[in-house]
């Protein structure tokens, strides 16, 4: 790597020597953008988690946002909501994370989370004592088929049993195929059954009609509990198209997928906008997420991500935080539904993003920093190519296979357009589980690694 392109890099580069969210220049940098995504390079990354939970806590208490919205279900996510506004039953935040059974759980049931939804609660209700808006902790994710039928239907038994009655016949549609909506999915698509489209859509209209009627002017927290009805019947058939999709090709089911996170995004802020709060919001979820997809290699396949939706539909308010690591160690499973263990991350593979990342950390004599992206997307130079050069990029979800990792979780992409800042640690830890049934008996050790891995130096 040539020194002038290092430090070239070194003229947007931010050295940390704590948290990121104590840096002053990042947040002036936010300025006053309405939507704050805030990005993970893995799922069991400890690091990752802390800062985001930082960064987070300074944006609600400096800029008055008023929701943090995560990559998890919108049912198992309202439920922490409900504790941290001081409603619900649950006594603190390790019950509140209770509805999370779903694998993986230590995306959401870690110490880290646990932490900052005590810390929310507490903030809420200072706000509450100072008369200023509550912020709500909410999902946008959309796998909870069954559950969010069953929000609905529980929703109407208090206040409408006849409703209740129809929305049991309506979704009685999905009874034959038991508790697995993939068994729905191959069913229909394959022509076994009929779909269960006209149904749920029927219902969701039906909700969206009757608001009025339901609410009866009962107050803020009335309207609270029929947009969560509403928005788990939207869930509903989304999901249900969802399910139907993931048999006919990855792209249109993600696509399916992440458009149903923004709309939950924008129909969260408009929510919010009605009962006069400020509707600013942040976001929890994965880079792949987060980071617009029309700068990575899956553009090429018509591919969307959440990021992108964003900044389409909010182009001047939609800020994006990525990051990134070099080695280190996460928290994952070999296999879906399996037990995590704590496994060792590899070095970067040459030519890819974190590589470059890690010589200037050499360079620069730092471990961590923050790049201001926004900086050099204005740069017109020809030095100035350097991140918007294609490189590999990592993705670690909540699998990690070392053996295959090049193609398991390196896509192409161009850095410098996927995100306003970066944050990058040159190594990282792996995240703590609050549950041991998550965990695995053993850790990954070398020994695990066959021979023929590359060693990405």
């Amino acid at each position: 790597m040539m020194t002038s392109h290092l430090k070239q890099l070194q003229a947007i580069t931010h050295a940390l020597s704590g948290s990121a969210a104590a840096d002053d220049q990042l947040f002036e940098q936010i300025g006053d953008a309405q939507f704050v995504l805030i990005g993970e390079a893995s799922h069991g990354t400890h690091d990752f988690y802390q800062e985001r939970a930082q960064i987070t806590r300074r944006l609600i208490e400096e800029k008055n946002f008023s929701a943090v919205v995560v990559e998890a279900d919108w049912p198992d996510a309202y439920r922490v909501n409900r504790y941290v506004r001081g409603q619900g039953k649950d006594q603190n935040a390790q019950a509140a994370l209770s509805d999370f059974k779903r694998f993986p759980r230590w995306m959401w049931r870690n110490d880290i989370v646990l932490q900052f939804v005590e810390w929310l609660r507490k903030y809420n209700q200072q706000a509450l004592q100072q008369s200023k808006p509550l912020t709500g902790f909410y999902g946008m994710d959309l796998y909870s088929l069954h559950r969010s039928m069953g929000a609905v239907v529980e929703y109407l038994d208090s206040v409408d049993p006849e409703a209740a009655h129809r929305a049991r016949a309506r979704y009685s549609c999905f009874d034959s195929f038991g508790k697995e909506p993939q068994t729905y999915g191959m069913a229909t698509v394959y022509g076994v059954a009929e779909p269960c489209e006209e149904a749920v859509i029927a219902q969701l209209m039906e909700l969206r009609h009757q608001e009025e009627a339901l609410v009866n002017n009962e107050g803020i927290l009335a309207e609270d509990e029929h947009f969560y009805a509403e928005q788990n019947a939207r869930l509903a058939v989304d999901a249900e198209r969802y399910y139907r999709a993931m048999f006919r090709g990855r792209d249109n089911s993600w696509n399916l997928r992440d458009t149903h996170m923004v709309d939950t995004i924008d129909a969260l802020a408009a929510h919010q906008a009605e009962q006069g709060q400020p509707a600013k919001i942040i976001v929890w979820a994965h880079n792949s997420h987060l980071g617009d997809a029309r700068a990575t290699e899956v553009s090429q396949r018509d591919q969307v991500n959440v990021g992108q939706l964003m900044r389409e539909r909010h182009p001047d308010n939609t800020f994006i935080i990525g990051f990134s690591t070099y080695q280190g160690e996460v928290f994952a499973a070999d296999d879906w539904d399996s037990p995590g263990i704590r496994k060792k991350v590899r070095p970067g593979l040459p030519d890819s993003h974190e590589a470059l990342l890690h010589e200037l950390s050499q360079q620069a004599g730092v471990e961590k920093f923050w790049l201001n992206l926004q900086a050099q997307q204005r740069k017109q130079t020809q030095d100035a190519v350097l991140l918007g050069k294609e490189r590999l990029e990592r993705y670690i979800g909540v699998i990690y296979a070392p053996a295959t990792e090049r193609w398991s979780h390196y896509l192409k992409t161009r850095l410098d357009q996927q995100y306003d800042a970066l944050i990058y640690m040159d190594k990282t830890k792996a995240l703590n589980p609050l549950d041991r049934q998550s965990v695995a008996d053993r850790e990954e050790t070398e020994q695990d690694l066959p021979e023929t891995y590359p060693t990405g130096e």
